[in-house]
């Protein structure tokens, strides 16, 4: 008989169920033969061990109640479980296939004893061909129509089995799509709000970066130095704006809108230390770099704090 799970798959199961509910184990034994249909049970030995590696491991945690462990899945589990949902999708489509593939083997088994208890019983009649039909053989032919009913049975609960499978297999692939799709979308409405942010102070974070990253001119003059004209801050607003529309434009969406959020402002926090770090920077600079940071933050509070 082919293994039930394949490497790594019965691990990922158990995420599963622990997500449903917390449980103890031997309750997880009896929900995977409840969920083969009592064709397959695992044994103590498989699940108690990889049960204390999955807490060793940070994805499940356990309490004890009435002298029992009982396991419940971490964040971390569930971070993984919701990682790996196209595979779970599939796993559970293979646990349908098992399912039928081992009442496959059951309907062969049974086959072969019917035919074998047909043989022998017509081994009997051509021996005794003149013998009135005794107890004995109206009992084997009873046993042959109870084992050909009960073949039938199987495989049309195989076959019901087979056909949610794939129904259920297609949902989860269509909601795994969707939430893909969804968070792409998100990562992509996030990333047009900085930009646009941006973009309209110069953005407020792009005055301060324009200034120490391209080298430009400072926002607060040296002594002596001619002021600044309101033509030359829009022109310095104008190159901020334009600036900041490619800023971090090779920063590819990862698919996780926190993460990506988390990368624009470590990229922007790194060029803005490294240009002050090469430029050197003063006390009014900092002064400034205080007031803009503060309007951003602002800004981005807002940004954040409002519903698409």
């Amino acid at each position: 008989m082919p293994p039930v799970f394949a490497h790594g798959r019965l691990r990922l199961y158990l995420l599963k169920l622990l997500d449903e509910a917390p449980r103890h184990g031997y309750e997880v034994i009896r929900l995977l033969e409840e969920r083969f249909q009592g064709l397959y049970a695992p044994s103590a030995g498989t699940v108690y061990p990889r049960l204390a590696k999955l807490e060793a491991e940070g994805l499940v945690t356990h309490a004890t109640e009435g002298g029992r462990k009982v396991y419940s899945i971490t964040d971390v589990g569930r971070a993984e479980l919701a990682d790996r949902g196209g595979e779970l999708a599939d796993l559970e489509l293979e646990i349908r296939d098992s399912v039928t593939e081992l009442a496959a083997e059951i309907r062969d088994d049974v086959r072969g004893a019917a035919g074998d208890l047909r043989r022998e019983m017509r081994a009997a009649a051509s021996a005794s061909a003149t013998q009135v039909e005794d107890e004995s053989w109206k009992a084997a032919k009873e046993d042959l129509r109870k084992a050909r009913q009960e073949w039938k049975e199987q495989a049309r609960r195989a076959k019901d089995e087979s056909r949610r499978a794939r129904e259920e297999a297609q949902q989860a692939r269509r909601q795994a799509k969707e939430a893909q799709e969804r968070a792409r979308e998100e990562v992509q409405r996030i990333a047009g709000q900085l930009q646009e942010q941006f973009a309209k102070s110069g953005g407020v974070l792009g005055s301060l970066a324009g200034a120490w990253l391209g080298g430009g001119a400072q926002s607060t003059a040296p002594a002596g130095a001619e002021p600044r004209t309101t033509a030359d801050e829009a022109a310095a607003g104008a190159a901020g704006a334009a600036a900041a529309a490619d800023w971090a434009a090779d920063l590819v969406p990862t698919g996780d809108p926190a993460r990506d959020l988390d990368r624009l402002l470590d990229r922007f926090r790194d060029e803005v230390r490294d240009a002050a770090r090469d430029r050197g920077v003063t006390a009014a600079q900092v002064a400034e770099a205080r007031h803009h940071l503060e309007a951003a933050s602002g800004r981005l509070g807002t940004t954040f704090g409002s519903r698409p």
